[in-house]
């Protein structure tokens, strides 16, 4: 009975926070749209457009340089002004042409120009609408000590998306090709925008009650904060290079489908939504840091594990440990970060996605150089060495400094 009431609080309390559905309907769609995208870019670019492995690399860079240009600014704009709607629905909208002109354009450098202005631009919809999500937390009842539990909530519907996103993809790839992909999702950019436009009420924000800006180079300079930023840039590195390493491991490597790719990048979600609740629960009693040093462990085994597969049908029950690992480090490092400057989510927000951002970059740089040096099916090894890395790191802290020591430092400089 004890567990029901439990349950039956958390439902409460999610749902007494304002406009929280459709904050929920908003994230489900936007993560379905990137959904329909990210498993299939590497066989968009090598394979219909008639890129190299090294100028993919560069084409997915521009969307990653103009993604941590534009979120830094829209980031730090987000939270001098007193909307955040308006942002919001200007992100979403470079979103709408930006893949509606991938659906028509064929030539590299009008690609590169579209990557790096409009998904740039469109980059920000996720985490402003995180942002928007914390600031209705703050004039909501919830106390402050489950956040984290309903943040973790929020990305579990994001997560939710990709359960059936991939597998959906990939039918609509094999039925109309790239074209009906892309329109498909910037469709589903359009009808997110419609509802946001519609059902969303802005939330009014006390901009002359905010402390200072933080100067986020002095705050990034502090060891704590430098060494999560690091380990987390080796993390997004690894990650971004076995994404689009997969669909080229799986149809090259091990003679698979498109649908296979579907499948395998399905599978995860399915287990992400259960894992990032419990996450949560879990990030309320014993701690942030720690669970992302588990989640950094789990992520060694899981790239160990695709270096040894010989079949796609094995990648299937190995995708569970991907579906921990980024329940963890993605699903409690928006709320984590945001730790470090409460006062400022959407600048804090930001900074973790331009970390994530960063270490895309040089994951794309180094799938296209590496698997071209070393094939898709080592290119595993070397994701397996980063986030070695990146453990190292982590743990080679022996105190973490408490947050409240690091906010005061953030809002005095």
């Amino acid at each position: 009975m004890s567990k029901r009431k439990g349950v039956k609080k958390n439902i409460e309390m999610l749902w007494g926070i304002p406009m929280f559905p459709v904050l929920l309907v908003g994230n489900f769609i936007f993560g379905l749209a990137s959904s329909f995208f990210a498993p299939y870019a590497s066989l968009f670019g090598i394979d219909e457009v008639g890129m190299s492995n090294i100028r993919f690399g560069f084409f997915m860079t521009s969307i990653s340089a103009g993604s941590i240009i534009i979120t830094t600014v829209i980031g730090k704009t987000s939270d001098r002004v007193s909307s955040r709607k308006k942002l919001l629905l200007l992100t979403t909208c470079a979103a709408i042409l930006g893949y509606a002109g991938f659906a028509f354009i064929r030539n590299f450098y009008l690609l590169a120009f579209l990557a790096f202005f409009l998904l740039g631009t469109a980059a920000s919809t996720v985490p402003q609408l995180w942002a928007f999500t914390r600031e209705a937390l703050k004039q909501s009842t919830v106390e402050e000590k489950e956040t984290p539990f309903v943040m973790n909530v929020f990305r579990a519907f994001f997560a939710l998306s990709w359960t059936v996103g991939p597998a959906v993809a990939g039918w609509v790839l094999y039925a109309v090709g790239f074209k009906g992909l892309f329109l498909c999702v910037s469709g589903g950019y359009l009808l997110a925008a419609i509802a946001l436009a519609f059902l969303l009420r802005d939330i009014n924000i006390e901009v002359e009650s905010k402390p200072a800006p933080v100067v986020l180079r002095k705050f990034i300079a502090q060891p704590h904060v430098l060494k999560n930023i690091i380990a987390m840039t080796c993390m997004a590195m690894a990650a971004s290079m076995a994404n689009l390493n997969m669909s080229q491991f799986i149809t090259k490597i091990l003679n698979g489908t498109e649908k296979q790719v579907g499948l395998v990048v399905s599978v995860p979600p399915v287990f992400e939504v259960p894992f990032m609740i419990a996450v949560g629960i879990l990030a309320t009693k014993i701690g942030s840091p720690l669970l992302i040093r588990l989640g950094f462990a789990i992520s060694v085994f899981y790239y160990g594990l695709l270096f040894l597969v010989t079949d796609p049908w094995q990648i299937y029950p190995i995708q569970i440990l991907s579906a921990a690992q980024v329940s963890i480090t993605a699903g409690i490092a928006v709320s984590y970060f945001q730790d470090f400057i409460p006062d400022e989510p959407g600048t804090a927000t930001a900074l973790y996605m331009n970390t994530t951002q960063v270490g895309n970059v040089l994951g794309f740089l180094g799938f296209g150089f590496f698997s071209s040096l070393i094939g898709y099916h080592n290119l595993y090894l070397l994701c397996t060495g980063l986030v070695v890395i990146g453990l190292t790191i982590l743990l080679s802290e022996r105190e973490t400094k408490k947050l409240k020591e690091i906010t005061s430092f953030s809002q005095n400089n």
